[in-house]
């Protein structure tokens, strides 16, 4: 069976310890970049969509440094520019010239930074529910899920409750968030090296709005209708701006597609990625 531990892995990139899963052998390599929530992992983020990806593609679940089982660092500087380096420090460590990136909302931003600074190393880019920019024309900003996000370690701290608070609102259909998830991220979130980054001050914000028309890679934006993290607008942004893009909308979806919709998610993922 394909499962966390059976397909954990360690590299260096650079200074950095980072931990990956890899599922699969064929094609140009995928690799998948998760969230920022607290306690996020890839494996978190995109455990019901390796199987199938497997299947066609060498796949890469990639812990991205202060999440996951990869390296707690204080991250001071842009940390969209921060991560995309690291990222290509792992990909020279397992000598991976180019490769297919997914990111889903903070991997994201990470995966279009990596698509704008390394062009030539980025064959197709899949972002889902991701904002680039720190704004809306649709939204107040921040939006509802950053918002709870952000208040998860205040007052009296991290709970269970406060965890399914913030899972249930990145999906439209909260009987998909089960208590083992649930209570699977609240006990990593409480992990004192996960407090102590989370808690440190936050990173710089990076606004890419005027590196979008940078992004060369053929792109397919994923959204939900119901996303109350990323502002549907970001991504006709993005649609616009990018050089070769496409956009697909779920309705009756929240932030979480590739969950949410999992199995419509990897057809389409395969479909794009394949061709």
């Amino acid at each position: 069976m394909i499962t966390d531990e059976t397909t954990s892995r360690y590299a260096q990139a650079g200074d950095l310890r980072l931990h990956y899963n890899e599922v699969g052998s064929g094609g140009t390599p995928v690799v998948c970049l998760h969230d920022g929530a607290p306690a996020a992992s890839a494996w978190g983020n995109f455990g019901q969509n390796v199987g199938p990806l497997a299947q066609q593609f060498r796949v890469l679940l990639v812990d991205m440094p202060q999440f996951g089982k990869s390296e707690k660092i204080i991250i001071q500087t842009g940390r969209s520019t921060y991560i995309s380096r690291v990222l290509c420090a792992l990909m020279d460590t397992l000598d991976i010239r180019k490769l297919h990136l997914i990111g889903f909302s903070l991997g994201g931003q990470v995966a279009i930074k990596f698509a704008i600074d390394f062009p030539e190393r980025v064959d197709k880019l899949l972002v889902i529910g991701s904002t680039p920019v720190p704004f809306s024309l649709f939204c107040p900003v921040p939006l509802e899920g950053p918002k709870i996000t952000r208040q998860y370690y205040g007052g009296e701290g991290p709970t269970a409750p406060k965890m399914r608070q913030i899972l249930e609102t990145m999906v439209y259909d909260p009987s998909v968030i089960a208590d083992e998830m649930v209570q699977a991220r609240y006990l990593a979130s409480i992990d004192p090296e996960v407090v102590r980054v989370m808690t440190a001050p936050i990173s710089v914000r990076e606004d890419l709005s005027d590196q979008l028309d940078r992004v060369q890679a053929r792109s397919l934006l994923v959204w939900g209708t119901d996303d109350r993290f990323g502002a549907l607008d970001v991504g006709l942004l993005m649609l616009r701006k990018f050089q070769d893009a496409q956009m697909h909308l779920f309705s009756r979806c929240g932030h979480w597609a590739q969950l949410e919709r999992a199995d419509e998610f990897n057809r389409l993922a395969l479909d794009f990625l394949a061709n």
